[in-house]
């Protein structure tokens, strides 16, 4: 007689929860070149927005490395890259200005703390009343943004740059066609700068956008006096780095769960985006957060999908730096603009522009898109743009369910009665009209205001309701509301009568 089967060990449920790159070899391949490719692509980046940001190159740096090594392991979206950004390093730029760098780095600290307490309130539900309309305007921004960013690399440079840049490009999009086994952009780069540095080509390389850290970061106390006046100077910078950091993070995040067709939890991202800004604080790092261009490199270009990659994109960078730093000086900027190109160009949305989508789209949806699109471009500010797009989409929407409040006089069940039939949502918008809409001279004495095919959302349809019973009232006749659904009836009940004097 069999008997029944015994529960399994600790040790196999350990060994069923295993990392997918811990068992399977084309996993744990991906993820290692994904994070390596990543890395080479966040050097020039680090250290062009530390110079937005008024600091040393290697404070960029390592912001980069302890923010992806960090999030790897609190954060809540898989393979999405986070590291020092440009709409960070604009926001705190000023307190560095006049303040110092001490300042700074107690700014990036106080951040981490605002963006924990968010996260834990819970303002990651607030990406629900994201419509898509402003996510492809994000995305499509985001991709004109990135383009631009390799506009002045392309700009005033020696002839040899286009040539290379070109061949950067061809070997994009032809090597996937030999093998997928290895990213094509770290193909591409290798290449690139084994051409330049076989050939003595002169061409602007990654050394000279500023000198590499010799060393790993130290962990360490902001330099300033802890007292109130500190407080004060640094919160209102520390709070606007937090709602722009969460604002770019989950929307990442969202853009990465589109991608993969997968959920991550966004309140753990933005805890966990507080927390990586806390420890990059802590070893000198100017902040950041989720860096879109090098999250799609990792996702969609490399086909990561884990915290592996993550991880290793700031490990590698400390590598490259440190033990690498002169074979790395060498890399032609011509390589990471062609990478940045090819991501500009697969992260656009291009099914969003095109005529037969254009046609179908409603007017007020491209509207908001293309609202979305020009705020962004125009401030560089991707946490502006949605909120922004998100505010105009609320208006289209408004005014679209506004005119959907009618009412219709119906026959009555006798000459002395007559039936108003309300239908449609009354809100703020829609409800200011409701009063114009009714016969109060001419209608028998008694009215009947049926609003079974209505809705009420708010106080100001309450009050509406209000002032043509007043008016009915005032001739000497009776208003009966019939028809009211459940949460109708009990806001209409709990506030008729009494939002007037």
């Amino acid at each position: 007689m069999s008997s029944a089967a015994s529960p399994p060990s600790p040790v196999a449920r350990l060994r069923g929860q295993k990392p997918d790159w811990l068992s399977d070899p084309k996993v744990w391949r991906t993820e290692i070149l994904g994070g390596l490719v990543v890395a080479l692509a966040l050097i020039p980046e680090a250290i062009s927005f530390s110079v937005i940001a008024g600091v040393d190159p290697a404070i960029g740096l390592f912001a980069s490395f302890t923010m992806a090594v960090t999030i790897s392991v609190v954060g809540g979206r898989r393979a999405m890259i986070s590291a020092a950004t440009g709409a960070v390093a604009l926001v705190i730029a000023p307190m560095n200005r006049e303040h110092g760098l001490g300042y700074l780095i107690a700014t990036v600290i106080l951040a981490g703390v605002f963006q924990i307490v968010l996260g834990a309130l819970g303002v990651a539900r607030l990406m629900r009343f994201v419509p898509r309309s402003v996510m492809t305007g994000f995305v499509n921004a985001l991709a004109i943004l990135v383009f631009m960013a390799q506009v002045p690399e392309m700009h005033d440079v020696p002839w040899a740059v286009y040539p290379l840049l070109l061949g950067g490009l061809a070997l994009m999009v032809l090597f996937p066609k030999v093998t997928k086994m290895v990213p094509a952009p770290l193909v591409s780069i290798a290449v690139l700068t084994a051409v330049t540095v076989a050939a003595g080509i002169a061409v602007p390389t990654v050394g000279g956008k500023g000198e590499l850290p010799s060393s790993l970061p130290v962990p360490g106390l902001p330099d300033v006096p802890f007292t109130l006046d500190t407080l004060t100077t640094v919160a209102p910078y520390a709070l606007a780095m937090a709602l722009v950091g969460l604002m770019e993070s989950l929307m990442t995040a969202k853009l990465v769960d589109d991608i993969t067709d997968t959920h991550s939890s966004k309140t753990r991202e933005s805890i966990g985006q507080g927390i990586a800004n806390i420890v990059t604080g802590f070893f000198g790092g100017m902040g950041g957060c989720a860096m879109i261009g090098q999250t799609m490199i990792n996702v969609k270009v490399s086909g990561a999908r884990t915290r592996l990659s993550t991880f290793l994109a700031g490990s590698f960078l400390m590598v490259l730096c440190i033990a690498f730093g002169p074979v790395v000086s060498q890399i032609p900027m011509a390589a990471l603009v062609a990478v940045m190109v090819m991501v500009s160009f697969a992260t656009f949305d291009w099914h969003s522009v095109a005529p037969k989508t254009l046609q179908r789209m409603p007017a007020g949806e491209i509207a908001v898109m293309v609202i979305t699109v020009v705020v962004v471009v125009a401030s560089h500010n991707l946490a502006v743009g949605v909120v922004v797009g998100s505010l105009t989409a609320m208006v289209v929407f408004t005014r679209r369910v506004a005119h959907l409040a009618e009412v219709t006089p119906v026959t009555g069940p006798d000459e002395g009665t007559v039936v108003y039939r309300v239908t449609g949502e009354l809100f703020f918008a829609s409800s200011n009209d409701l009063v114009g809409q009714f016969r109060y001279a001419t209608d028998p004495d008694r009215v009947v205001i049926d609003l079974s095919a209505a809705h009420i959302w708010d106080a100001s349809s309450v009050a509406a309701l209000d002032a043509i019973e007043t008016k009915y009232r005032q001739r000497g006749k009776t208003v009966e509301i019939t028809g009211l659904n459940d949460p109708s009836a009990h806001l209409h009940g709990r506030l008729s009568g009494e939002l007037t004097g």
